[in-house]
């Protein structure tokens, strides 16, 4: 038994675990993937007028030219992919309907054609991609259609995917009056109402579009975005709500009402019931299009908040039984499960196996990053293990160590979202702090001159030099803080908006960890014989260069095994917002670009987690991992718990930016653990640095939108 446990300790080990955690876990999701292979599922790409769209392809057995079936066309969100379409193409694939999960232009794989000009990427790719898809799938012969040609699909999408779709059952319609046949048959938009398609038309007149379709909307209470209500219906204290963040109920609001076919000053709709509306006349250039016909809308409302209809059996659900209404007698005669219960669901099995996939990914990554250390060359990266960072004998050295510790980590979650932002006022509390600690030092300076100027002028010199250190690292936060827009600016070299933000916060939380770090080493570690070896500093060439190299190979073997388990299985690694993907030489090169800030960070980050840890004889791992991401998770409970118990949440303006740490906070978790487990096999920093760097900058910036043709 311990030769058993002695082995899986081993890197050898560890990589057998791992790889038998990936290809287990990666079978058994791609077998709820494809419903116990009832289901074929393809990847595929098709040029459009606007660009490429690649899609995944649920295509269920029987399905095809000589069995024609209803088609849902389902996409994501902003920033997402559609591998976080799972739940509703895992469920309607497997009750008979052939699917196309879809990336939307610049998200996933999906390309936007044309230039686009900076500050004008919102309006691309939500206003076309649905449509686009649409009119790929109208021409596909497993597309069923009527005898008039209206041809009976489906368009669904979770928030821009909401808006996208509702955009396309207007365009169809428009299209309709000129062909005299629909494309789309019903839709249904999950997290989204309609505050961005008024620049398309007004509600009243996308309603008109909808026609005699069934349309449906979910409309979750918690909802970080939308199902607002107007300023007119809110009261007083409603009015003094500076942000989104708030429970709703869209069938109160007199939009939602309106788009149940009531009076929008009248009696209040009904979540979860079908109304029979009529739709009103269509105009077209002012005139009268079409006339009023009669059809049916419907809203839910599950008790969610915006990224958690991803991931809900409730919302997956509600679109179970609308898809199940909206295609009543339509459907194929071989579509033997289109009346499972809408409870019957096991796409949530598939996440827990990506889940445990992921996990077996990380546990890969460290296992493959020990055993390249034993190669030639690469084992050039490891160093004898230098001595300890001295533990404080003081109270006050406690106090200086304990208040280091915590306010490394905790600043950059107190000020992340003027960071997020670049506030420059929410962000003047860091600068003047900088600002104060360079008067400091300089005041240091002086007075040991002045006191010891001519009696010991080498230790003048040496209070000097720390001073002068000291200064440097808060000059350079200053100037980071001070000079904030020059910085990681949104355009063709930094194309991805949320990469820019977590990229910049990145570097001014390296830097605020690397001022702390220096000052309490002038102030404590050095008096008791701390050298900056202790910290891992390495800096021998063949060192940085070997961990360099180590650290790519690693990298690189991780993501073979990946795209294997995706061509072998349909499936890749992922929980939720957190997700290895696969790219395109794009995202190689725009993730480059990000590389060196993003270093910046997790090299501090790998020196202070060891300097805190290292001495801890039990648990060093665990409070690495709640320094790292403990006060951000506080931040997020503070948010949410505030949210869910008051209806308002502690930042109601922090809508995105509070979703954004939903990816961060793990990503920063699993930092901790490889900044301690690679220097404990290293002895320096640089290695599990630069791991940690290449692995997540890729992560992020293969799994978000990314604008491809910014002039």
């Amino acid at each position: 038994m311990k030769k058993i446990c002695t082995f899986w300790k081993q890197p050898q080990g560890m990589l057998v675990g791992a790889l038998v955690l990936v290809i287990v876990s990666s079978f058994l999701a791609g077998l709820i993937h494809t419903s116990f292979y009832s289901v074929k599922i393809e990847r595929i790409e098709f040029e459009t007028d606007k660009g490429t769209l690649s899609a995944l392809l649920y295509m269920p057995k029987g399905a095809g030219k000589d069995d024609p079936r209803p088609v849902i066309i389902t996409t994501h969100g902003y920033l997402n992919t559609k591998e976080m379409q799972d739940a509703p193409a895992v469920e309607m694939s497997r009750r008979g309907y052939i699917v196309l999960a879809v990336d939307m232009y610049d998200h996933g794989d999906s390309r936007w054609a044309g230039d686009i000009a900076v500050g004008t990427q919102f309006s691309t790719f939500w206003l076309h991609s649905q449509f686009d898809a649409a009119k790929y799938v109208y021409n596909q012969d497993y597309t069923k259609k009527d005898t008039n040609g209206n041809a009976y699909v489906a368009v669904s999408g979770h928030s821009m995917g909401g808006f996208s779709s509702m955009v396309a059952l207007y365009m169809d319609e428009m299209a309709s009056l000129q062909t005299g046949y629909r494309m789309i048959h019903t839709g249904i938009s999950v997290g989204s109402d309609f505050l961005y398609t008024g620049g398309i038309a007004p509600q009243e007149q996308f309603q008109a579009a909808f026609g005699s379709r069934t349309v449906g909307m979910i409309a979750a209470h918690y909802d970080e975005f939308f199902f607002n209500k107007s300023q007119q219906e809110r009261t007083a204290a409603e009015r003094s709500i500076t942000g989104t963040v708030t429970f709703k109920d869209y069938p109160k609001t007199g939009s939602g009402k309106s788009f149940l076919g009531l009076d929008p000053a009248g009696a209040n709709g009904e979540a979860g019931r079908f109304y029979n509306v009529e739709s009103g006349e269509l105009l077209a250039n002012g005139q009268v299009a079409r006339e009023s016909q009669a059809g049916r809308r419907i809203i839910y409302t599950p008790r969610e908040t915006h990224p958690w209809n991803h991931f809900s059996k409730t919302t997956t659900g509600y679109l179970i039984d609308f898809y199940r209404d909206a295609f009543a007698g339509v459907t194929s005669p071989n579509q033997s499960k289109v009346n499972l219960d809408s409870r019957n669901q096991i796409w949530w099995l598939k996440e827990a196996f990506n889940c445990v996939g992921l996990v077996g990914f990380m546990i890969m990554i460290l296992a493959l990053g020990r055993l390249l250390l034993r190669a030639p060359f690469l084992k050039n990266a490891v160093v004898a293990q230098p001595e300890i960072v001295k533990a404080p004998d003081t109270t006050a050295g406690h106090v200086i160590s304990w208040a280091a510790n915590i306010l490394s980590p905790a600043l950059p979650a107190i000020f992340f979202v003027a960071l997020f932002t670049k506030n420059a006022v929410a962000m003047q509390p860091l600068l003047y702090g900088a600002y104060a600690v360079i008067a400091m030092c300089a005041l240091w300076i002086v007075l040991a001159w002045v006191r010891n100027g001519q009696e010991d002028r080498s230790g003048v010199v040496n209070i000097a030099k720390s001073g002068v250190i000291v200064a440097l690292f808060a000059v350079l936060l200053a100037i980071w803080l001070g000079k904030a827009s020059s910085f990681i600016a949104l355009g063709r070299i930094f194309n991805q908006p949320t990469t820019n933000q977590i990229a910049y916060w990145a570097v001014a939380s390296g830097l605020i960890a690397a001022l702390i770090t220096v000052v309490v080493y002038y102030l404590d570690k050095k008096k008791k014989g701390t050298s900056f070896a202790s910290y891992g500093i390495v800096l021998e060439p063949v060192v940085i260069l070997a961990s360099l190299v180590t650290a790519f190979i690693t990298v690189i073997l991780g993501y073979v095994v990946l795209w294997i388990t995706q061509a072998v299985f349909t499936t890749d690694f992922r929980i939720w917002t957190l997700a290895v993907r696969t790219f395109k030489v794009e995202h190689v090169l725009t993730a480059l670009r990000y590389l060196p800030f993003f270093f910046v960070f997790y090299f501090v980050n790998t020196i202070g987690v060891n300097a805190s840890t290292r001495g801890l004889k039990k648990g060093g791992t665990t409070v690495a991992i709640a320094l790292n991401c403990g006060p951000l998770i506080i931040w997020l409970l503070r948010q949410y718990g505030t949210l869910f118990v008051t209806g308002v949440a502690a930042n109601p303006e922090q809508s995105l930016n509070a979703i954004l740490l939903f990816a961060l906070v793990p990503i920063l978790g699993i930092a901790a653990v490889y900044a301690r487990k690679f220097f404990e096999e290293t002895g320096n920093v640089w290695l599990a640095a630069f791991i940690n760097a290449i692995l997540f900058t890729m992560i992020s910036a293969a799994n978000t939108a990314m604008f491809w043709n910014f002039l």
